[in-house]
């Protein structure tokens, strides 16, 4: 006779969402002490219902002790069933406010990283004609890799993503906001560095061969113009801020916003290359998944990103 395995964690119960959601907190601000400001409790509750949790699941999701905090394998696996659970019953929520023609519950939001000196970027004007059309809503702004905003957006933990346009996809949405132009940088300390006739700066693109190059780690306008020319990347970053601090070793040349290394430029830390010829222009994109149609909330806040950035496309980059 065939014996059932009777579930572990039964039938899931509000303090159940609770306690998911102290444990997202505390695996998210790496540890008990530093999700106590978030959370807003003391650290003796944080634990206790940290140990609740393990108890309700028979796991043991965490380790804390001198060595520091750190999630166990399993609590690894916990943390990613939780963000998936959590954006389930926030999209729940969502669609209850939309029933009752109202707009309340969480905005996720996305942005690829470096966008707020954007000139041409009106995100934050978007922002504010969303807090203005929704105050109910409970904004959240998240900076993230080009890739994991759009699988975060076609899971449900984000509702809306701004990402530069690359390869698409058919479950996603794109609508164009801005453009951003990147010129290839050197460092202060790199041989390329000075300016006249004490160096020969690379006459075309094959010259810079010559020369190692840092560039992102993941499919992107930044690694398909890279792979084009033949550049030979020797360094790979994950966002602006590594591909700035690896060009500010001097042992690299890499590609920069323009209007996010002007601060390096301006202190003499970086100089850009030729920018009339190194140099390329890329699109920004609002995404939201194609289907189920987006949430009432999300797609408001389109309509407030369409609007700031009205007139603002043509004469960008």
């Amino acid at each position: 006779m065939q014996v059932k395995s009777r579930a572990v964690l039964g039938q899931l119960s509000d303090m159940d969402i609770r306690l998911l959601r102290v444990f997202k907190s505390v695996a998210e601000c790496g540890g008990m002490a530093a999700a106590e400001l978030e959370l807003n409790i003391g650290v003796s509750t944080v634990s206790r219902h940290i140990k609740d949790l393990e108890t309700r699941l028979g796991l043991t999701l965490c380790r804390r002790g001198r060595a520091g905090f750190a999630l166990t394998a399993e609590g690894e696996q916990i943390y990613t069933e939780t963000l998936r659970l959590l954006a389930g019953v926030d999209a729940f929520r969502t669609r209850v406010d939309e029933i009752h023609q109202r707009m309340g519950g969480e905005l996720h939001i996305a942005v690829f990283d470096k966008t707020a000196t954007n000139p041409a970027a009106k995100i934050a004007a978007a922002m504010a004609l969303f807090v203005d059309l929704a105050p109910d809503v409970s904004l959240h702004l998240h900076v993230a890799p080009l890739n994991t905003i759009e699988r975060g957006v076609l899971d449900g933990q984000f509702q809306v993503g701004i990402i530069p346009g690359h390869r698409s996809s058919d479950t996603l949405a794109y609508e164009e906001l801005f453009t951003e132009t990147m010129f290839l940088y050197c460092g202060a300390e790199h041989a390329l560095f000075p300016d006249g006739q004490a160096v020969q700066e690379p006459a075309d693109w094959d010259a810079l061969r010559a020369h190692d190059f840092a560039g992102l780690g993941y499919h992107s306008p930044n690694m398909e113009v890279s792979q084009q020319v033949h550049l030979v990347r020797k360094a790979t970053g994950y966002d602006q801020e590594s591909i700035a601090t690896l060009i500010l070793s001097g042992k690299f040349l890499g590609f920069l916003p323009d209007h996010y290394a002007n601060g390096f430029v301006q202190s003499g830390q970086m100089r850009a290359l030729q920018p009339a010829l190194f140099r390329y222009s890329c699109s920004f994109f609002s995404i939201v998944r194609a289907s189920p149609q987006p949430p009432r909330v999300a797609r408001a806040f389109q309509d407030c990103l369409r609007s700031a950035h009205q007139g603002i496309k043509a004469g960008a980059g």
